[in-house]
């Protein structure tokens, strides 16, 4: 059995003795495989976002989250690979590191020969990009979490004439325009709201104040030459 077989058979494995636990003693016996490529494989499927818990001591082990977790997918390569395109161009879009937690799920997942097949095909795929372009800037973590979390958040911003301000801003949406993204909130320091670059944002904060509710259609007024499109989940 190769590797991609055994981390998905593992999963599997622990989905179906759940909530048991199972030792690496058990599983390497039962893969053929030493203990410590199971704590190997295991951690593996750890940092890709896979929630496996383990005890240590006697009668310890590993489990696994049934209520966290979804039986296969059966995402066909043509899939896999679709999900991959979209994601290599969203470079500096908000969210995009768990994206590529995601797609690590959703490869694990898949047999081995779908997932052969969808890494052939992705080598069939090609980016162009201006030589010296640089890529976008990623959106810091703290943006997201304070999204996520509705929380005030406390920028550092450099405008377009270079002047660095010191602003608490209540988050209210991301947006993006060509290859840029923007924060749209309520600036507390102009008193009104305001778009920011995320890429002129040089240091964030979150606070612990929770931002109040405001909605998108309140604060933003969209150039007339723009069609507002809502991300569609579904």
């Amino acid at each position: 059995m190769n590797r991609t077989d055994r981390l998905y058979a593992l999963v599997e494995e622990l989905r179906a003795c759940a909530p048991r636990r199972v030792s690496a003693r058990e599983l390497a016996a039962r893969y053929e495989v030493s203990v410590r490529t199971i704590e190997r494989d295991i951690g593996a499927l750890q940092q890709a976002g896979v929630p496996i818990f383990a005890d240590v001591g006697r009668g310890g082990g590993y489990t696994l989250d049934r209520s966290r977790t979804l039986p296969p997918l059966n995402f066909t390569p043509a899939e896999a690979v679709a999900v991959a395109i979209t994601l290599a161009r969203a470079g500096g879009s908000p969210y995009s590191r768990a994206a590529r937690t995601a797609l690590h799920k959703i490869v694990a997942a898949m047999s081995a020969d779908d997932s052969a097949s969808a890494r052939e095909l992705a080598e069939r795929v090609r980016f162009l990009t201006p030589a010296g372009g640089g890529e976008p800037a990623s959106v810091p973590a703290v943006l997201e979490e304070a999204m996520s979390a509705r929380r005030v958040v406390r920028l550092h911003y450099v405008a377009a004439d270079g002047v660095e301000t010191q602003r608490d801003v209540e988050p209210v949406a991301f947006t993006a325009v060509s290859l840029w993204w923007y924060l749209i909130g309520w600036c507390r320091l102009r008193g009104e709201a305001r778009v920011f670059r995320i890429d002129r944002v040089r240091r964030a904060a979150l606070l612990d104040e929770p931002a109040p509710e405001r909605s998108y259609e309140e604060l933003a007024q969209p150039p007339c030459e723009f069609v507002v499109r809502p991300l569609e989940f579904v």
